[in-house]
């Protein structure tokens, strides 16, 4: 994901990399003392509130260069990543202990620590890494700082690059999302799609690593703590239901984003800020799901696919949106499993169906406050009759 500002968008391009052979072993013990320069500086920074690079760079420059044998200005990237962590950790009002850098990855500053040339990444102090692999639709575009990580035996460097913020168009219709466990509903008073989460997939690793777990564990001692192996596979497990999720989260939201763009909808979705509060206070068997499928990551990434592709996103409030009659307002009562009846009109549907027409009217009422002056005159007939009828329309105005 990326941030950005007004007019522009920043966004990671990810390269696969691959260092020169010989040069490996070498990269990566540069890779090992920058991890324990960033921790150490990292602690220096909260002890002596050192937030500005005019007092991180006198407190530390020498010692990292020294110490920790980094080139300079490597030395400088990790007194300014170690600030950059610090005042996130502090501005987060339920952060818990010190932050510690785990991961080999290095900070690069573009054009002082690398710079890329001829298909390959040279980073300062003489490595050299042929690139694999990246994404060409960004090339025209500036780089900017970059961060060289290795992971599951792979070097990939993330390069933050700069480009237009697209305008957004004026939306047509709503497209509305209603996520749920086993399913995403889309759609909207004319069309409805059901997209399948990937939350027993990812349960399947979370019950591997809780059984492996069990069974190197007693009351009184925690084997698996002691042992590498174990404690590595357990990890492993744990990382491969998050990486399932986010890559269901991130192709999920492609595909509804690319689907609202084709038709000129706006993406309407519910506000699921709070939510983690309320599944907590759930039985296990339904707490663990909903929490592994992360709404919140979900939204996220629609947020960021609309933004990078222009498509108006709309955020309803999520009260009442499944138990709430879309026709009359009613309060629906259950005829079923998961099937809502509505005792004053006789409206009846699936609950996602339900929820889904009541994200995209909320929608629309939003976009037509947004669209209609204060001033407007009131007008009764602006849409056309669908069912052959007569129309009574005064002279001079166009049927939509």
């Amino acid at each position: 994901m990326a941030s950005g500002c007004e007019g522009l968008l920043t966004l990671t391009i990810k390269m696969r990399v691959s260092p020169e052979p010989g040069s490996e072993q070498e990269l990566m013990n540069l890779m090992r003392r920058y991890r324990e320069a960033l921790n150490h500086a990292i602690k220096v920074v909260i002890e002596s509130k050192a937030l500005s690079l005019g007092k991180a760079h006198k407190l530390l420059y020498s010692v990292l260069k020294e110490r920790y044998g980094l080139p300079s200005k490597v030395a400088q990237d990790c007194y300014r990543e170690a600030i950059a962590v610090v005042r996130s950790w502090l501005s987060n009002p339920s952060r818990g202990g010190v932050p510690r850098a785990k991961t080999l990855r290095i900070w690069l500053a573009n054009g002082c620590s690398y710079r890329i040339r001829d298909g390959y990444v040279e980073v300062l102090g003489g490595y050299k890494l042929r690139i694999v692999g990246w994404d060409r639709r960004y090339d025209n575009h500036p780089g900017g700082d970059a961060v060289l990580l290795f992971k599951d035996g792979r070097f990939v460097l993330g390069i933050s690059k700069r480009v237009p913020r697209p305008a957004k168009y004026v939306a047509r219709g709503v497209l509305a999302v209603d996520i749920n466990e086993k399913q995403i509903a889309v759609g909207n008073s004319t069309a409805e799609l059901r997209i399948g989460t990937a939350v027993e997939k990812a349960l399947h690793y979370k019950r591997l690593a809780e059984v492996l777990q069990k069974k190197h564990s007693s009351p009184k001692y925690n084997a698996w703590l002691r042992r590498r192996g174990v404690r590595d596979r357990i990890r492993y497990f744990h990382r491969r239901a998050r990486s399932i999720v986010e890559d269901w989260a991130k192709k999920t939201s492609h595909k509804i984003v690319a689907l609202a763009k084709q038709h000129l909808y706006a993406v309407a979705r519910e506000d699921l800020t709070n939510l983690v509060e309320g599944l907590r206070k759930l039985p296990k068997e339904y707490r663990v799901p909903l929490l592994i499928l992360s709404y919140r990551k979900l939204g996220q990434w629609i947020d960021w696919q609309c933004e990078k592709n222009g498509v108006p996103v709309i955020v309803v409030e999520p009260r009442g949106t499944s138990t709430t009659c879309p026709m009359c307002s009613s309060k629906l009562i259950e005829n079923g499993y998961r099937r809502m009846r509505c005792h004053t009109c006789g409206f009846e549907a699936d609950r996602d169906i339900v929820a889904v027409l009541n994200i995209e009217k909320s929608a629309l009422e939003e976009m037509w406050e947004a669209l209609t002056p204060l001033n407007a005159p009131q007008v009764t007939d602006v849409a056309p009759n669908r069912w052959g009828e007569p129309v009574n329309r005064p002279e001079g105005t166009l049927a939509l």
